[in-house]
């Protein structure tokens, strides 16, 4: 191995020169950089160098502005994706190159000082079965007892150490990377009132100590004298460095170093400094490894908070995406029940045909209601068997039955402070309804094979397309659990039943896919909107839905979809009259006023032929309409209504 030294050539802190025996050097502008060094082409981290087996290695560290190996003639980029390039004796590394001044080092690796002399070691068995001094134990529990950050904890090892150890002026913990690399990760030193104080700089370990302490599992106790020489008692106490390295260990995993010596006040540790910081060793490697675990959990908390954040994000834009569309009157009827009852506690049962969008109503209720920050959960109750729909509703224990390997959380607990949606309730199982009733009841939900219930905070809503008074009576369906449901009941009318709505939703399905498709169609012709409005659509919104994506994917020329592009079971409809408004209306153009009747019968007339006319050329878009006019849309509708339309 090398001691590394650093030259700085150009820049800011030019005629600047470095020297380390450290493991990892770390170059930039950020305080805690090894080097540390100003200029505005600089990164906080710029570009990091460390010491492996075959040597140093460099690698950029994070830089904005570029970073480069030069050697000789060749000049090497590096970036962040790259993977480490081995350093030579005379290279130079220029960073900031972005720059109009990048800064220029020059590295040069030389032979490490003499080791110091190994005077004692303890291995690691002995360390573990070492007796607990009772003073020293309450002096580590104090020093490590409020520490919760890895920061934190590195900090008390470091001053505890230097308490422990009264000839002691330096103190470091470093700790191994996965690249088996030992790291300083915090330094005390001793001030002049003898309290313990972070450093001004960088303080490099003793790393053929700290190699040794982890090759050979054990603490070492070194000295920059030889053996024999300490063993004469004039000598003991004299200007002599000494140095103790005490390994970190979970297991039989080393986990780093607590490394203690006496650069600024040379004087001999002894033994019983070796068991006391053997002591401090056994509860901070404890601390770390709680500091680290500790960690983890914070980090894994904050990224599963950004990704739920995330994923809620997501869910509420495809919510908007799939908004509620139309603007016929039965559908406002629906909006404005729904709107009632969105901040309330009560069961919502959504009753329609398949098809019709009850979902999209849940969802609904759910994101306009308090309830919006936390999940909306859907099962579809006809999509499992009895004993999975059990398990997946309420949750199981690990051995509860056969494949239970593993415990499981329901979704009524998945769903508490939110709200879960019931597809299909009336699909569900006799059994399994008698237990969504207690749930109704009591607000408790019991995993099988679970001893005790567990209380959740959920909002029901269900859905079903079945008649369930004709259930109930036919006894496929419990009565006391349809009056608990039906508490709200909201029925979502067929598409047949808003008509005027198809030109809407056919509009809005046009234009997801044409941007889903990369496809140009700029709307539907007249023929084409005509067999729409017309068709019963028993399959409701969802088979309008298809129909359009049928006819973007089959366009290939087309400036606008025409009849020839829809299927031909909508086709059957051509020519058929469409029950809408347009179906009602006399001929726009061709009807001629005879002048009978009063004023207000001739008026009337005349408005009605106008109203009619500019919904036809708007496609029954009643929003469109009333604009083109000049009214609001209510006003539309109060004059429609007026007129018979």
């Amino acid at each position: 191995m090398s001691r590394i030294r650093i030259e700085v050539l150009s820049g800011e802190d030019a005629g600047r020169v470095f020297e380390s025996d450290a493991d990892v050097v770390r170059v930039g502008r950020a305080p805690d950089c090894d080097l540390r060094l100003a200029g505005a082409e600089l990164s906080s981290r710029h570009v990091r160098i460390s010491a492996g087996r075959g040597g140093f290695v460099v690698e950029d560290d994070g830089s904005a502005s570029g970073s480069c190996l030069i050697r000789g003639e060749q000049r090497t980029e590096l970036r962040l994706s790259d993977e480490q390039h081995a350093l030579a004796s005379g290279d130079e590394l220029e960073l900031g190159g972005d720059a109009d001044e990048p800064t220029r080092l020059r590295v040069t690796l030389g032979d490490e000082p003499p080791p110091p002399e190994v005077v004692a070691t303890r291995s690691l068995h002995e360390l573990q079965s070492a007796p607990l001094d009772a003073k020293v134990w309450n002096a580590v529990l104090a020093a490590l007892g409020a520490a919760e950050s890895l920061e934190a904890v590195v900090a008390e090892v470091a001053e505890a150490a230097l308490r422990l150890a009264p000839r002691a002026t330096h103190a470091t913990v470093a700790l191994l990377e996965d690249s088996q690399s030992l790291v300083p990760m915090g330094t005390r030193v001793r001030g002049p009132d003898g309290v313990p104080v972070a450093p001004e700089g960088p303080v490099a370990l003793t790393r053929s100590v700290a190699r040794r302490v982890v090759e050979g599992r054990a603490a070492v106790l070194a000295a920059d004298a030889p053996r024999e020489a300490l063993g004469s008692e004039s000598l003991l106490g004299a200007n002599i460095r000494s140095t103790i390295g005490v390994p970190l260990w979970k297991g039989d995993d080393i986990l780093g170093v607590l490394q203690v010596d006496n650069r600024d006040a040379p004087a001999m540790f002894d033994r019983r400094d070796v068991e006391a910081l053997g002591v401090l060793a056994r509860g901070a490697s404890l601390a770390v490894v709680s500091a680290r675990l500790i960690q983890k959990l914070t980090v894994a908390e904050e990224q599963l908070r950004k990704e739920n954040q995330f994923l809620r994000g997501r869910e509420r834009s495809r919510a908007g995406e799939k908004r509620i569309v139309g603007e016929s009157r039965r559908l406002e009827q629906v909006l404005a029940q729904l709107g009632k009852v969105v901040d309330t506690r009560v069961t919502v049962l959504i009753e329609g045909e398949t098809g019709t969008g009850k979902e999209l109503f849940a969802s609904a209720i759910h994101y306009r209601s308090q309830r919006r920050d936390k999940l909306f959960v859907a099962q579809n109750c006809a999509a499992f068997p009895e004993n999975l729909l059990e398990s997946e509703l309420f949750g199981h224990k690990r051995g509860a039955f056969t494949g239970a390997t593993d415990e499981k959380k329901g979704l009524f607990e998945v769903a508490d402070g939110g709200t879960l949606f019931l597809d299909e309730v009336g699909e569900m199982p006799l059994a399994l309804q008698a237990k969504l009733l207690r749930v109704l009841q009591e607000g408790e939900v019991r995993p099988i094979g679970a001893a005790m219930a567990r209380r959740v905070n959920v909002r029901i809503v269900a859905a079903t397309n079945r008649n369930l008074e004709r259930e109930v009576t036919e006894g496929r369906f419990r009565e006391d659990l349809y009056y608990r449901l039906k508490v709200f009941p909201l029925r979502v009318p067929p598409l047949r039943e808003r008509r005027e709505d198809v030109p809407v939703l056919a509009k809005h399905f046009l234009e997801r896919y044409t941007r889903e498709f990369g496809r140009e169609l700029h709307g539907f012709t007249p023929p084409a909107l005509e067999i729409l409005s017309a068709y019963d659509w028993p399959g409701n919104v969802r088979e309008l839905e298809n129909e359009v994506q049928r006819a973007v994917i089959q366009a290939e020329g087309e400036r606008f979809v025409t009849p020839e592009l829809l299927s031909a079971r909508v086709r059957k409809n051509e020519g058929k009259s469409v029950p809408p408004i347009a179906a009602s209306a006399p001929p726009p153009e061709e009807e001629a006023d005879d002048g009978s009747g009063t004023l207000r019968e001739m008026m009337d007339r005349v408005e009605r032929r106008i109203l009619v006319r500019t919904l036809q050329s708007h496609g029954n878009n009643k929003t469109a309409a009333a604009k083109a006019l000049g009214i609001t849309r209510e006003g539309l509708h109060k004059k429609l209504k007026s007129l018979g339309l």
